[in-house]
């Protein structure tokens, strides 16, 4: 994730950086730039329509697919930051489940290698999901040369997840903690499968394809639409208008489709890896 002073306005204005939606859609641009030159030179040098009214026209039906389009970005955009703003949501609860799950645990218990199991499986549950979201491979030993994963398992976030509940149970028979601290504990333990399943339906659940390419589609007919009607108000500087124009709708598009999956590694998706490391400091404090 890019993080950066959103008072700097001419810092970022002048900045290009590899997320930069310019360097993607560039060579775009400049087919659509030469397509427009070509259809201003035909129009104003070769077949003479300058005095054509029909053509002249066009930039009402223009005026009124401009407003469309607009309302189509603005819903796709929403859409797009509210599935990143849940993503961060849950990422938010973990961080607070994980706390109580900790400070509970570090009361709770008395036995010190229990309280090091737990300071162990509590920030691997986070330090899991994150590459499970990512769909990385999570085969390596995570611990000290200890494998608390074991590798059949596809699904690995349930593993770590059914650990801590195994251990939690064991203290219960143990007479370590009591019913109601079983029960305390098992919400918290409860609370990160929740979070796990909130997670995997936004990234399992993507834009449905017939209204992400009807947006594609339109954005290209309205673009490469444009030169035949205002060509005639503004000559040959329909050119890097119509490139402006392409690459202001084109990169609202590519935006959303960037964070409407917030668990990548896009320079727009969430800072899952700091996350985790922030997880597993705040347990290490809390449990000692």
């Amino acid at each position: 994730m890019l993080y950066y002073n959103p008072k700097q306005w001419f810092a970022i204005i002048f900045q290009f950086h590899k997320a930069d939606t310019f360097r993607k859609l560039l060579p775009t641009m400049m087919a659509i730039g030469i397509f427009s030159a070509a259809v201003a030179w035909m129009e104003l040098e070769y077949w003479q329509l300058s005095d054509n009214l029909h053509l002249k026209n066009i930039t009402l039906m223009h005026g009124m697919l401009g407003f469309v389009i607009s309302l189509l970005l603005v819903f796709r955009t929403n859409t797009a930051y509210d599935r990143w703003w849940e993503g961060r949501r849950m990422w938010g609860a973990l961080v607070n489940n994980t706390r109580n799950l900790a400070i509970k645990i570090a009361v709770m218990v008395q036995d010190k290698e229990d309280k090091m199991l737990f300071k162990k499986l509590i920030p691997a549950y986070a330090h899991v999901l994150n590459q499970h979201l990512k769909d990385e491979d999570i085969s390596h030993e995570l611990f000290d040369g200890e494998s608390l994963l074991p590798g059949h398992y596809k699904h690995k976030p349930n593993q770590v997840a059914k650990n801590i509940m195994a251990h939690v149970n064991t203290l219960y028979k143990k007479g370590s903690i009591t019913g109601d601290q079983l029960i305390t504990l098992n919400a918290e333990v409860q609370s990160l499968t929740d979070i796990c399943g909130a997670c995997e339906r936004i990234k399992n659940t993507p834009i449905p394809y017939s209204y992400s390419a009807f947006i594609k589609k339109f954005i290209f007919i309205y673009v490469m639409s444009l030169p035949f009607g205002y060509v005639f108000q503004l000559g040959y500087y329909i050119i890097p208008v119509v490139m402006f124009v392409f690459y202001v709708l084109a990169s609202l598009e590519l935006i959303a489709e960037e964070i409407e999956d917030p668990f990548g590694n896009d320079a727009n998706d969430l800072p899952l890896d700091k996350i985790s490391e922030n997880i597993q400091k705040n347990i290490e404090e809390l449990i000692y």
